[in-house]
């Protein structure tokens, strides 16, 4: 017998998929790289301004210094268990702009829906949760008492609160196509 208060599986609400691009400073994203990402993941309705990535250094080697991170959003709401398959299809675009091997932008997938912003990950880190097919979930930031709050592991740019306006506004309008 199943007790009572037990609960009963259900499908995960639809959440709102978004990227936070790196780039270097200047690349034209509009030009070539959002519609290659609208191609894969629908229309990008909101699209944040470019902010300096000056956190680290780690890109730097492959894709050079002065690197920004632009954060965008899709129009279609899908399923939080497609972030597999998305982060594949990133990488596929990372690859589409690579140039002798290196890449000239990093897609970090991800989503975010009333509670959290998850972005998904080929590396492993003790938070992180795998999905399969090499990807891993990293919850980057949680929703709480009407704000984003970082977790200690959260990215310093993340961290710092760089996104917090993009975010904010990707989650009303997440919120209104909930309703």
């Amino acid at each position: 017998m199943v007790h009572p208060k037990a609960g009963r599986p259900r499908e995960a609400a639809p959440a709102k998929y978004l990227a936070a691009i790196l780039h270097p400073r200047g690349f034209d994203a509009g030009g070539l790289l959002l519609p290659a990402l609208e191609e894969r993941f629908g229309r990008v309705d909101y699209r944040g301004e470019a902010h300096p990535f000056s956190m680290t250094d780690y890109y730097a080697p492959e894709m050079g210094p002065d690197l920004d991170r632009t954060i965008v959003s899709f129009e279609p709401l899908g399923a939080p268990d497609g972030l597999v398959r998305a982060k594949l299809l990133a990488a596929e675009i990372e690859a589409r702009f690579a140039v002798d091997g290196n890449r000239r932008v990093n897609v970090d997938v991800g989503y975010v829906d009333f509670f959290k912003v998850v972005l998904a990950s080929f590396k492993e880190g003790p938070q992180k949760i795998y999905l399969g097919e090499g990807v891993y979930a990293d919850p980057v930031l949680m929703f709480h008492e009407g704000r984003f709050k970082p977790f200690e592991w959260s990215f310093p740019d993340f961290k710092a609160g760089t996104y917090m306006e993009d975010l904010r506004a990707i989650r009303a309008i997440y919120r209104q196509a909930r309703r």
